[in-house]
């Protein structure tokens, strides 16, 4: 088949739709509707005249012919992104699209340089489309790894091959409680019994797994992917779960949250610059990265 315009588009909402996990999941990143991706998806098929996934109430899944096209279109969207990057090159200005993933709550951080950086980038050329993603840390370098982000910004203590991590600055998490929980008003002599009690959320976030070894009592009754999930449940006086400071910050001026015992119950972990070992040099690349380390020297 020739391969126009519209069927990058619909390329570009299949692999969305794929690295989400479904319709509904993948709502939030194209910014438009489930019926309107649905109907975008069924398009796609009947182009390509093959069943991409199955979807219905047993769930989303991906078929075989599905899984293949799925790779096919990573490698497709890269090479046009390659050539344009090539041609811009050619003529060695800042031109092209500008693609960043960053875990959540970082634009609370006064550290944080993105906004500098792409403000920097924005007077060197008005050619330069900014697209940004917010996701859980994993998703950030997979995203990098496969292309569909230039960088990435987030935390790793794992470091997945074929990625380069540049250190930018320490995050100092801590561990907090909202009002109406037994250790927001307690006296100092009833913390250590109150916290053998007290429920803690648990986080598959990267910022938060494997970086304590506090003691607490893990029930598995409150679970978050993100600070923003963290943060509902700990305002509910129900539980106490660990945050950036600079996100808790807010809620700490409000006098609704309270760190509990920071010089103990606190850690630190690197935020990093991600890149790909195998992405293609370019001005616009060069530039991007040169910015971020650049706004992030302290």
């Amino acid at each position: 088949m020739q391969v126009h315009d519209v069927d990058l588009r619909l390329l570009r909402i299949f692999v969305a739709i794929v690295e989400c996990g479904g319709l509904s999941a993948a709502e939030a990143r194209l910014n438009i509707g489930r019926s309107t991706i649905s109907s975008h998806l069924s398009d796609l098929e009947v182009r390509l005249g093959i069943k991409l996934c199955k979807r219905g109430r047993s769930g989303f899944e991906i078929t075989e012919p599905g899984r293949i096209t799925y790779q096919a279109s990573l490698e497709l969207l890269q090479q046009c992104e390659a050539f344009a990057t090539t041609v811009a090159s050619s003529k060695n200005e800042l031109s092209g699209r500008v693609t960043i993933s960053v875990i959540d709550t970082m634009v609370s951080d006064p550290r944080c340089g993105v906004a500098r950086a792409i403000a920097a980038l924005k007077q060197k050329s008005d050619n330069i489309q900014f697209d940004i993603n917010v996701c859980e840390a994993r998703e950030v370098e997979t995203s990098v790894v496969n292309g569909r982000s230039l960088v990435g910004l987030g935390v790793s203590r794992h470091h997945i091959r074929g990625l380069d991590y540049f250190p930018l600055h320490n995050e100092n998490n801590y561990l907090y409680c909202g009002t109406g929980h037994p250790l927001f008003d307690c006296k100092p002599a009833q913390v250590n019994k109150l916290l053998k009690q007290a429920e803690v959320v648990t986080s598959n976030y990267m910022r938060d797994k494997e970086a304590r070894n506090d003691g607490l009592n893990y029930q598995n009754s409150a679970t978050a992917y993100h600070d923003e999930g963290i943060a509902h449940l700990i305002l509910s006086g129900q539980f106490i779960g660990y945050l950036p400071d600079h996100y808790a910050n807010y809620w700490i001026d409000k006098g609704v949250f309270k760190a509990i015992l920071p010089k103990h119950y606190s850690y630190q972990i690197p935020v990093v610059l991600i890149t790909s070992k195998n992405y293609v040099a370019s001005p616009l690349a060069n530039a991007l990265i040169e910015q971020i380390k650049l706004c992030h020297a302290f």
